[in-house]
């Protein structure tokens, strides 16, 4: 299995807050409601690759 890290940066402040791994053969691209420590309230966060 094919695994690689990717980030999840928060959508409204642009941070980058959560670093998980994922699946990386046929998957679509992550979007989920997360903590957004700046923002201080649940956020939704999308999938962004490492740099």
């Amino acid at each position: 299995m094919a695994r690689e890290y990717v980030w999840l940066e928060c959508t409204e402040c642009g941070d980058r807050n959560y670093r998980v791994t994922k699946e990386m053969r046929g998957t679509e691209r992550l979007e989920i409601k997360k903590y957004c420590p700046r923002l201080r309230r649940h956020t939704t966060h999308k999938e962004s690759r490492k740099k």
